[in-house]
């Protein structure tokens, strides 16, 4: 028989576990094993691969270059910088809309936004099919398409960012890395569509075709994506208290833009994707113009296209272990000696296939790197409209990039004197990270 005093003993042992049972309850933190989302997910990375599946079809955008001499031939009398023009439309509607698609993602959830993105850039794609005049294609490609990448673009970032706190790099360039992937895969069937008809009419069917893949695969990977609970880590994470109260509270937006760091980022941001948006919005041409024809000149546009899906990978996990500012640095630099040299390496395919692919090496890092910073700068709880902000650089640098070398080339016959200025707009960036403080790792 259980004395007396070891019965009171054990009714003791037995309340304070009991009141420490009720503190651990009360504390409002999830982690990773038992939060509703992550069991219904089983595993994180499931987000990763929504994103990845939703960046592909956005990833086409950079595969318009395929279709500049087929809408020369179609509308006659355009010139390079109006036929340029529904792919400088669509990148800075793009960058508008993710503002107005971070805010309401911050609220709804990515699943939600992320659809609607999708229905939208498709149906864009296929109006444009039907489109008279060049003007109709500015609308609806370059119009009704930006709003559906801006609205589908924030949503798998933060919603990726923010369930890998420990892998903001690497996960960012993961969650991008379709974008850039997705144009070598749809610059080479794009061209082989178009291969299909008659002048007149194939890339017509090609923007139906295409328009309905984006449709369902935007829509699929939509379905994957979802935010973590508030606060969730992984497991065995313990961040400090400051980076915890960043992490849950962050800066609002009007916080964010009284901060000199904003707008250094901001100003790296838009020189660095001028620079590489000036050459690939231009590369198929530019090749064609050094000798290439049609089909190799495509090919060397999926090289920069499939590098600019590593880039993004790569340079994001390098981020992570030695920072965002000496990632950028390096990248940067890289980007301007090879611009430099795109005159020489133009002269075979070999040297322009290598120039390529450090230009597209680079110009997805700039975008894996910056998403991650603004979350370092500034908190993941509203990175979807902090992040929509920062991107208006890129809307600026989809302006600046692509008109200012149809202009160059509309001037001078040559894209060569725009790869100068793209050279020099990637050392104005470099020179503007060795004025940031050092970012987190």
């Amino acid at each position: 028989m259980i004395s007396v005093d070891r019965l009171a003993e054990l009714q003791a042992h037995k309340s304070r576990l009991n009141s420490t049972i009720r503190e651990l309850v009360s504390i409002n933190i999830p982690r990773a094993e038992s939060s509703s989302a992550e069991l219904k997910y089983q595993n994180r990375w499931f987000v990763v691969a929504g994103a990845i599946l939703i960046q592909l079809s956005l990833g086409s955008l950079y595969s318009w270059s395929v279709f500049v001499k087929p809408l020369l031939t179609a509308f006659p009398g355009s010139t390079s910088t109006q036929v340029s023009l529904p792919f400088t439309l669509a990148l800075a509607t793009f960058s508008v809309t993710m503002v107005f698609a971070g805010l309401w993602q911050d609220r709804s959830g990515p699943r939600v936004v992320a659809t609607a993105g999708g229905l939208v850039l498709g149906l864009g794609n296929i109006l444009a099919s039907q489109a008279a005049r060049l003007e109709l294609v500015y609308a609806t490609y370059g119009v009704l398409g930006g709003i559906g990448i801006g609205l589908a673009y924030v949503c798998p970032i933060a919603a990726c960012i923010k369930w890998f706190p420990d892998k903001r790099g690497l996960v960012s360039g993961l969650a991008v890395a379709g974008f850039g992937a997705g144009s070598f895969f749809y610059a080479q069937f794009a061209n082989y569509l178009i291969g299909l008809g008659s002048s007149e009419s194939s890339w017509r069917q090609a923007f139906v075709i295409l328009g309905a893949i984006y449709m369902i695969s935007i829509l699929a990977g939509a379905q994957l994506l979802r935010n973590p609970p508030s606060g969730w880590l992984p497991v065995g994470q313990s961040p400090s208290q400051s980076s915890a109260k960043t992490m849950v509270s962050g800066h609002t937006w009007k916080e964010m833009v009284k901060t000199g760091t904003f707008y250094r980022l901001w100003a790296m941001f838009a020189f660095g994707a001028s620079s590489g948006l000036m050459v690939i919005g231009h590369l198929s041409p530019f090749g064609q113009e050094s000798g290439l024809a049609a089909a190799e000149a495509a090919t060397i546009v999926g090289v920069l296209a499939l590098f600019n899906g590593a880039g993004r990978v790569i340079w994001g996990f390098v981020s992570d272990r030695i920072g965002r500012q000496r990632t950028m640095l390096a990248m940067f630099v890289l980007n301007a000696t090879v611009m430099f040299l795109l005159r020489e390496m133009g002269r075979t395919i070999l040297l322009l296939a290598v120039a390529a692919a450090t230009v597209g090496f680079c110009f997805g890092g700039t975008l894996a790197i910056f998403p991650s910073a603004t979350a370092d700068s500034f908190g993941t709880r509203y990175l979807g409209v902090n992040y929509g902000l920062m991107f208006t650089a890129y809307g600026v640098a989809g302006i600046i990039g692509p008109l200012v070398g149809a202009l160059v080339h509309d001037l001078s016959g040559t894209y060569v004197y725009a790869f100068f200025v793209a050279a020099a707009l990637s050392v104005m960036s470099a020179i503007l990270s060795l004025t940031m403080k050092t970012m987190k790792k």
